[in-house]
């Protein structure tokens, strides 16, 4: 009671209502309102899996747009056949869609399993034979936005914690000094902006770092990462005082957010130590910036290899601002283009983590939000745009890595390749196998929340064990 700064709320909890403030303390740390501290499931540090898991990390390529699944890993030799004709079933999706549509892209059969991959990736086909390609995805509509959460949070219409977040809370993260969740996207943010990485009501230090890749320049790639006038000691002085009173500030409050603040904090500080080392390529040997390509491509994906071997958790890799993938018209000049800024790298990174031994402990997804169809979109007219609209009712992604078992084709759509058919597999599956193949339960791996368990897949999913090693 001799504390100056006392208030009358502090003195009546210190006094005959404090009992009615043990119980409201029970009911916030029922519903995860209390802040933690270090070494809590609040906390970076790393922590065990449920059971031994192949893949300590992820590297997620997301082709954000829809890449098309019967121009890529699913050939339909029917489109062919009944070229412009009209398909007997044609499903609802977003825009008007005419007639069979075939791809303008080859495809060929490669490595030992034979599996048909196209033109437009025939650098990552070489590495086919590490890779399983799940040709029976489906989402839940036709639209960018809910698809995106489906994907990455694993809902499309509630606010819930991103894939990368979990795993953060599952499993932390190798490296204090560096962020454990990173998202690159060069030129600006996707559609839905940073909710795609977003921690929600997990704490808040578990959220993606997002990085702009377009840029070189060190201080450009990670902004306000040095500061222009105030030493190392100077800023660690600060922040010790900083702590010291936020953590007084914590004792009479219950304020997750505060927590999550002060780890931000600690961690940005420490990042001036490390980032540059793990940003920056200069010291990587010519063949290898050979192997990944000179393109913004090329660069954010060695830089996330650099990452990862550096103990960061979770990387995910965005082709660009917006959706560039999301060809409604010219989808043969489009589809053409955005492959090729990205097959050099794929392959290159596959080849990295093979010959540093790390592709046997890192899985790499490949993917966006959907598919599209098979039948030619049609402008206003009824002209045909020789694009393809959404198509979330059958698509195609591919894990290697960690876990999986390569030469492997999962599931099919139906001739056409518009809706999935056989061994249909939802988003909610694709996570539970991811979690699985990182030592996580999917059923076991949950957060209380507002009175309830919560998890990455909800109430659903499935472990694909066909494509596990």
């Amino acid at each position: 009671m001799t504390d100056p700064n006392i208030n009358r709320r502090d003195l009546l909890s210190r006094s005959a209502l404090g009992l009615g403030s043990l119980a409201l303390a029970g009911v916030l740390d029922d519903d995860q309102l209390l802040a933690y501290e270090t070494g809590t499931p609040g906390s970076l540090a790393a922590r065990s899996p449920h059971f031994p898991g192949r893949a300590k990390r992820v590297i997620h390529f997301f082709l954000n747009g829809g890449p098309s699944h019967v121009d890529t890993f699913d050939p339909k030799p029917a489109l062919a056949k009944y070229a412009g004709q009209p398909l007997a079933k044609t499903l609802t999706t977003e825009r008007k869609t005419g007639a069979a549509f075939p791809s303008p892209f080859s495809f060929k059969r490669y490595g030992e399993s034979g599996i048909e991959v196209s033109e437009l990736f025939s650098r990552t086909a070489q590495h086919i034979d590490d890779i399983a390609v799940i040709r029976s995805m489906y989402a839940q509509v036709p639209n960018h936005e809910p698809s995106l959460m489906l994907m990455n949070c694993g809902d499309s219409v509630q606010t819930r914690p991103s894939m990368g977040s979990w795993l953060m809370y599952g499993l932390g993260t190798e490296n204090q000094n560096l962020p454990g969740f990173i998202s690159m996207c060069p030129g600006g943010l996707p559609i839905k902006d940073n909710e795609n990485w977003q921690s929600a009501f997990l704490p808040g230090a578990f959220q993606g770092t997002y990085i702009d890749s377009q840029h070189r320049e060190f201080r450009k790639l990670i902004e306000n990462i040095e500061h222009p006038q105030v030493s190392s000691d100077v800023q660690r002085r600060q922040l010790d005082l900083l702590r010291r009173w936020n953590h007084q500030h914590l004792q009479s409050r219950h304020d997750a957010q505060l927590q999550a603040r002060i780890q931000s904090y600690e961690l940005a500080f420490r990042m001036q130590r490390d980032a540059r080392e793990a940003f920056e390529l200069a010291g990587e040997p010519q063949h290898i910036l050979d192997l990944y390509g000179s393109g913004v491509h090329g660069r954010q994906t060695l830089i996330a290899r650099r990452l990862l071997e550096r103990g960061v958790r979770y990387v995910q890799l965005w082709h660009g601002a917006g959706q560039p993938w999301d060809n409604h018209e010219k989808i043969e000049d489009n589809h053409r283009k955005l492959a090729g800024e990205l097959d050099q790298p794929i392959a290159g990174l596959l080849t990295d983590l093979k010959q540093r031994g790390m592709l046997d402990d890192t899985l790499v997804l490949w993917g966006g939000e959907f598919g599209r169809t098979p039948t030619v979109e049609l402008g206003s007219g009824g002209a045909s745009l020789l694009g393809r609209d959404h198509n979330h009712w059958g698509f195609s992604v591919w894990m290697a890595g960690g876990g999986i078992k390569g030469g492997t084709v999962y599931g099919a759509t139906d001739e056409f390749g518009f809706r999935a058919e056989q061994n249909r597999t939802s988003v909610h599956d694709l996570h539970a196998t991811m979690l699985h193949c990182l030592g996580l339960d999917h059923q076991r791996l949950t957060y209380r929340y507002a009175g309830r368990d919560f998890r990455l897949t909800d109430v659903h999913g499935n472990v694909i064990h066909d494509i596990l090693a």
